[in-house]
């Protein structure tokens, strides 16, 4: 199966190099001409990952046309231009191709997931859209270094033909049927992950952290069980592994974001000084919207949009959310 990669990012790079790592040739499309020729010339990114040396079987291109024909499509661009790259790619796509969204947010302007994102601009069945998530830091996967993820896809012959496509013996994709469920976990992560970093930066200790993973995980799963995922899904790879990975490893980009703020710095000059994206910092206000929209209590994504959106002082958004009222655990 011939599966090639749009988004020359960190992720991109490194799910192109895991496909060539097996031998397999495959195209990874980059919108930035310095990637395609790093990737061509050196078999290198070095302005996405760096220190990585690239299988020989990846080649990059500028040329959407050219990366669109495959047999499956992963897309690992940020969810907030996905719209537009898949409009772009409708009229290039194989007939029977399968894409898989390999990003994580929801769409500012809507409120869309992913998948939801995908399936009106490209008009695809459900059974030929699914998603690739997990705890997955892009260096590592990379590097080699044990991974597994959630491959969701609700054709059950499309997902095991993808499993067999992309598993490596340090990378091991379990195969699910729930999209939305994936979507939602990767979503949400990010966002606690901001939160999480604050608790760090502001030296709130070990025991807050602990908390605010496990009361983030509560709201994860209120906000699954309202739109319709499966909460054995949140409950895996792509739910409570990837907010445990976010949450805690220091690689991660919006925990780190989120430390700079407790630190006290300002958004305009942390993001200055980036060149990869902190998801969470866009998928804030929609997350908390769809929250508002289907009636669900999401108490720390409301603290991480009002600082992050609102310039909300951090010590008073923590004092709000421990002087909530008392109430069952479970609820």
């Amino acid at each position: 199966m011939r599966v090639n990669v749009i988004g020359g990012g960190a992720w991109g790079t490194a799910l192109a190099h895991l496909i060539g790592s097996g031998g397999a040739a495959t195209t990874l499309w980059a919108r930035e001409a310095e990637v395609v020729r790093a990737v061509n010339e050196r078999h290198d990114n070095p302005l996405f990952l760096p220190h990585v040396a690239l299988s020989p079987h990846v080649a990059a291109t500028g040329d959407l046309a050219e990366a669109a024909q495959a047999e499956a499509l992963l897309l690992a661009v940020p969810t907030q231009h996905l719209r537009s790259i898949a409009a772009a790619l409708r009229p290039l796509l194989p007939a029977d191709a399968t894409v898989l969204n390999c990003a994580k947010g929801i769409e500012i302007a809507t409120g869309r997931l992913p998948h939801e994102i995908l399936g009106e601009a490209l008009a695809l069945p459900p059974g030929r859209l699914g998603a690739l998530s997990g705890p997955t830091f892009a260096a590592e996967v990379a590097r080699g270094l044990p991974t597994a993820v959630t491959l969701a896809l609700a054709d059950d012959a499309r997902g095991r033909a993808l499993v067999l496509a992309l598993a490596r013996p340090t990378f091991r994709p379990y195969l699910g049927d729930d999209p939305l469920g994936a979507e939602i976990g990767g979503a949400v992560k990010n966002v606690l992950a901001i939160a999480c970093g604050i608790v760090l930066g502001k030296g709130l200790g070990d025991n807050a952290r602990a908390a605010l993973i496990t009361r983030g995980m509560a709201e994860m799963l209120r906000l699954g069980r309202a739109k319709g995922a499966k909460a054995e899904t949140l409950m895996g790879l792509s739910g409570l592994g990837d907010l445990v990975l976010t949450c805690c490893g220091p690689q991660s980009r919006n925990m780190s974001l989120g430390q700079a703020l407790g630190r006290g710095e300002r958004l305009a000059d942390i993001t200055a000084k980036r060149h990869s994206i902190a998801e969470g910092m866009f998928s804030a206000a929609p997350l908390v919207g769809l929250a508002a929209s289907l009636g669900v209590d999401m108490p720390i994504a409301g603290a991480v949009d009002r600082i992050v959106n609102h310039g909300a002082d951090i010590d008073d958004c923590v004092r709000a959310l421990l002087s909530r009222p008392f109430r069952q655990e479970t609820a």
